[in-house]
């Protein structure tokens, strides 16, 4: 009885690291497989499908609509069963503004699977009460600005009024997400200076045009934060920043190259955006292609790194 039970749970085992090296281990083999290799998605966006208790508030488009198909938490968690993804960072999505409260919903549902990152008003005279408020009365892990709406108008970033928010930030151990431009990094860097023991997570390459003539001179504002060991880097959205826009998105290589070489793969990140059918929904790719790229795609990443950027530097980052 004792060799068959051994057989059985060498067996799950096995299955679980196949199903995972695939990129769809059964809901069943998830948390097995997990125990050694965590997969965590950091930046993954949810909203509601009943807008009556949860409505949109779309900051800068009164029109806005919400897409046909609803990212909701339970379309997010089958995907996530589907595929072996242990853990997800929800960040708030701008359709519901500063109304966290979906987002709130979902963590309160969840709290061994999630952490999640709300969205606040940063010129609001306020915002460091609201960060105090969401972390603790809700669980937030931190918060997302984005400068990148607001083009000619982020003074805000490194303003003296700004410096309250960042306090507020160290005294609560709350992490920072920046949806961003390169353009706009030098000012983020005055308050990563400034502010050593806040952590900063940039989205997406900060949004590098890759498309220019010659990117070097803005990419260089991003390898410039790799002398802050306070900062990390989402390896997100290359469908995005291609010039080709054709999977596997190998003309964005040498760029994730740069910032690996410069920020070291113990700071880097993985994350891909919208659960299940959203995806198609919003035009970027499957999650099984989204794994691959960093499990097989991506060369110059050695079997560790995989490990590390797939799961285990976010396990640390945000204590799952």
């Amino acid at each position: 009885m004792k060799n068959s039970e051994t057989s059985r749970r060498t067996f799950l085992a096995s299955a679980a690291r196949s199903s995972i090296a695939l990129g769809a281990a059964p809901s069943m083999l998830a948390e097995e497989a997990s125990a050694k290799t965590p997969a965590i998605d950091t930046h993954m966006h949810v909203w509601s499908g009943d807008p009556d208790r949860f409505p949109f508030a779309h900051p800068y488009e009164p029109n806005f609509k919400p897409p046909p198909i609803a990212a909701t938490v339970e379309l997010l968690l089958r995907e996530m069963d589907e595929f072996g993804i242990t853990h997800c960072v929800l960040v708030q999505t701008i359709s519901h503004g500063w109304d966290n409260r979906y987002l709130a919903h979902c963590l309160k549902a969840h709290p061994k699977r999630f952490r999640g990152h709300g969205l606040i008003d940063p010129t609001d005279p306020t915002v460091a009460e609201k960060l105090a408020f969401w972390v603790r009365e809700h669980g937030f892990a931190g918060m997302r600005f984005s400068p990148i709406y607001y083009p000619g108008k982020d003074a805000w970033l490194n303003a003296p009024s700004s410096h309250a928010l960042w306090k507020k930030a160290d005294e609560l151990n709350a992490i920072f997400n920046f949806f961003i431009a390169t353009p706009q990094l030098p000012k983020l860097e005055d308050m990563v200076r400034s502010f050593p023991r806040v952590r900063v997570v940039i989205d997406h390459l900060a949004r590098v045009d890759l498309k220019a003539a010659d990117p070097s001179k803005e990419f260089k504002k991003l390898l410039a934060l790799a002398r802050y060991p306070n900062v990390w880097v989402k390896v997100s959205e290359l469908s995005v920043l291609s010039p080709s826009g054709k999977y596997p998105y190998a003309d964005t290589f040498p760029w994730v190259r740069r910032m690996y070489e410069s920020f070291g793969p113990d700071r880097l990140l993985w994350g891909t955006g919208f659960p299940g059918a959203t995806r198609g929904q919003a035009g970027r790719p499957s999650l099984r292609d989204e794994l691959n790229l960093i499990r097989m795609e991506i060369p110059f990443f050695t079997g560790e790194d995989r490990e590390r950027i797939l799961g285990r530097n976010a396990a640390q980052l945000w204590r799952f």
